[in-house]
Parts: structure tokens; C-alpha cells; sequence
């Protein structure tokens, strides 16, 4: 089985409505995959909708934490998005989305950048804007060549020049709400310090002690050795191990399927998980 349990589409910040993600990821050869967009479960009926058969779907949301003043993505699996609190907590950091980037924009424009609301706005769509569009906007005018060059102190990393703080969930609390609803929590790409400062190991060991069932050890923001030590502390802290694409459509460069679950880790996560299920294909529209 190949499984890549984290992904985005357009309703947030990929390129790919949930429609196409689906069908791009049976083309390419997945048996499962993982709706992840951030804060939001909004393209999960579509995804659906239009599931091949073949392919499995695994509804989830990435959602925005911080602690210590350092940001951190939460991965949640299978968990009842209509549970009340959770869907507070969710609408709460989206709402705050938009006059964040409007932040953004009016920084940049300090800066001597000539970005506009409405060529964020363009880009997002309909989808829940955030920092991915703001940096296409900067490819877009040839300020960066691609959005990764974005995410740097110069322009929108933790930080940054042009960075602006949003609501952001305490981790503690996610778990905290995402069990609650029934779901599962695996912490997304811990080590990949390009993106500006990482939580400390003393602090995994905590979210752990916590509730916290797995990390995101194999992703592409991950070296090599960083990816070793991550993999040992999982073992050292009993969490599960997680591999995943963090496909975006063209937005990023990594590809469907590029790193994956290890079955039995899948087969762990559906077991805990009690909020909702996998959604088996029988061939969508």
C-alpha cells in the first residue's frame, strides 16, 4: 500500500480543487491519501464526492498551534468535524486569517513591494488565505523565484520583515480538543528549522506525555540526519511515525506520494481514531 497522509487543496492553500487532488493522487498510484487543508474541512464533501475507486480517504485539518512563541501544523486525523469545541477553535484562527494577511500586504508595501489585497485575494480564491498566497503574489511580481524563496526572515519566515502573527491554537489545547472529537494528532514536520525556529525535543516529549500519538518524520523539509533523530525519538517517546508528501499542486515542488506511511502506522491511526472513518472509493465523478 502506498499512503500519503498529508495533503491540500484549494480550500486553502493548493493549487488542486479537492475533486482533482483525488484523482491526481489514483493516478499516481496512491491507495490512500489524507485531506489536510489548514483549519478547515471544507473540501472533504468534494474529495469525496469525487473519490475513484481504488482510493481511500482519510478527511483530516492541519491546524495552525504555537507555543513558546515558536509556530507549529498539528495533523488531525478522523476526528467528528462538527464537534462544537473543535470547530470553534477552527473558525476562530481562520477568521483571523484575512486581516493577518492584510498585515502582510501593508508591510510589504512598506517595504517597497507593490503587492495588493486584491492579487492575494486573486490567488487564494476561495480558498482560506494565507501566507502561500501572499508568497505566490511575490513570485508573481519577480520579487522571489518561487514560493519557498519567500519563506525566508527577508520576506515572510517566523519573524520576518513582512511577517505578521495570527490566533494561533495552544498544541496542548489541540490535542486536547482533537481527542475529544475523536480524532488522531501527529505533529507535522517538526525539525524543518528552514521555516524559521522548531520546538524543542524537551517539548515533543511533553505533547507526548500530552496525548500526542505520532510525528511527521519523513517529509521533504527534513534532512537526512534530521530525519534519524526524529525516528529516534519517536521510539524513545512511543509515538508513531508518519511519512507524507505536504503536496500543495504547483505551489510547492514536492509530488504526490513522495514520502509515505508505513501500513501498520495507518492501520494504528484508523484503530484510535473513533470521530470518523476512512472513506473507501467507489468511483466519484
Amino acid at each position: 500500500m502506498r499512503i500519503d497522509l498529508h495533503t491540500h487543496s484549494t480550500a486553502s492553500d493548493g493549487t488542486d480543487t479537492p475533486a482533482e487532488l483525488v484523482r491526481n493522487a489514483a493516478a499516481a498510484g496512491l491507495d490512500v491519501v489524507a485531506l489536510t487543508d489548514h483549519d478547515t474541512t471544507r473540501g472533504h464533501a468534494e474529495a469525496v464526492a469525487a473519490l475513484p475507486a481504488g482510493l481511500t480517504l482519510v478527511t483530516g485539518a492541519e491546524l495552525s498551534c504555537r507555543v513558546d512563541g515558536v509556530s507549529l501544523h498539528m495533523l488531525a486525523y478522523l476526528f467528528d468535524p462538527d464537534e462544537p469545541a473543535l470547530l470553534a477553535e477552527r473558525e476562530l484562527v481562520r477568521d483571523d486569517r484575512v486581516p493577518r494577511a492584510q498585515g502582510m500586504v501593508a508591510k510589504l508595501n512598506g517595504l517597497g513591494v507593490p503587492v495588493t489585497w486584491e492579487q492575494v485575494r486573486r490567488i487564494a480564491g476561495d480558498g482560506s488565505v494565507g501566507r502561500p498566497h501572499v508568497a505566490t503574489a511575490l513570485v508573481e511580481l519577480g520579487v522571489v523565484p518561487t514560493v519557498s524563496d519567500a519563506f525566508t526572515p527577508e520576506w515572510l519566515a517566523d519573524g520576518g520583515r513582512a511577517y505578521v502573527e495570527k490566533h494561533e491554537t495552544d498544541p496542548f489545547e489541540a490535542i486536547r480538543l482533537v481527542k475529544a472529537a475523536g480524532g488522531v494528532t501527529v505533529f507535522a514536520h517538526p525539525g524543518a528549522s528552514k521555516r524559521g525556529r522548531t520546538v524543542p525535543e524537551a517539548t515533543i516529549a511533553e505533547l507526548a506525555a500530552a496525548g500526542l500519538d505520532g510525528i511527521e518524520v519523513d517529509h521533504m523539509d527534513h534532512a537526512p540526519d534530521t530525519r534519524a533523530r526524529l525516528r529516534g525519538l519517536a521510539q524513545e517517546l512511543g509515538l508513531l511515525v508518519t511519512g507524507s508528501s505536504d503536496y500543495h499542486g504547483s505551489r510547492k515542488t514536492c509530488v504526490l506520494g513522495e514520502y509515505t506511511t508505513d501500513p501498520e502506522v495507518y492501520g494504528e491511526i484508523t484503530r484510535r481514531a473513533t470521530g470518523a472513518f476512512p472513506v473507501p472509493g467507489t468511483g466519484g465523478a
